[in-house]
């Protein structure tokens, strides 16, 4: 079982693991192993991801008239885009993906492609 204490102080998070009860090892092992959590994400980046995807879904639905659940499998990877060259590049992987959508995409890939400008990668964390 882990926990995470001081939520708000400036110390850096720490985890706790303890024994579950009724363990035959508690007395051989003590009841909390302290461990440090080292990686850090940019939250301001998470929480532009977070908002980007939410409005992504969004779009989505409209696009193809529909609820969440009935979207047709695809996957609008951001840092897949961020990869690219230049935004035509970006623009054609996105239209390749909208092919079978049958109202216009346009306004959504041109918006879709001022959300992402200037945001980072998250698929490799940062460190602090």
């Amino acid at each position: 079982m882990a926990a995470v204490t001081s939520p708000e102080s400036s110390q850096p998070a720490r985890v706790y693991f303890q024994t579950p009860p009724g363990s035959t090892e508690e007395a051989e092992t003590p009841v909390r192993k302290q461990g440090r959590v080292t990686v850090k994400y940019d939250r301001k980046e998470l929480r532009k991801r977070l908002n980007l995807e939410e409005w992504i879904i969004d779009q989505l639905t409209d696009l193809y008239d529909c609820e969440e659940e009935a979207i047709p499998e695809l996957e609008i990877d951001v840092d897949e885009l961020l990869d690219m060259e230049n935004d035509v590049d970006r623009a054609a992987r996105v239209k390749e993906l909208l092919v079978d959508c049958y109202k216009p995409t346009e306004e959504f890939v041109a918006e879709l492609l001022d959300r992402i400008r200037g945001m980072q990668k998250l698929s490799t964390p940062q460190k602090k």
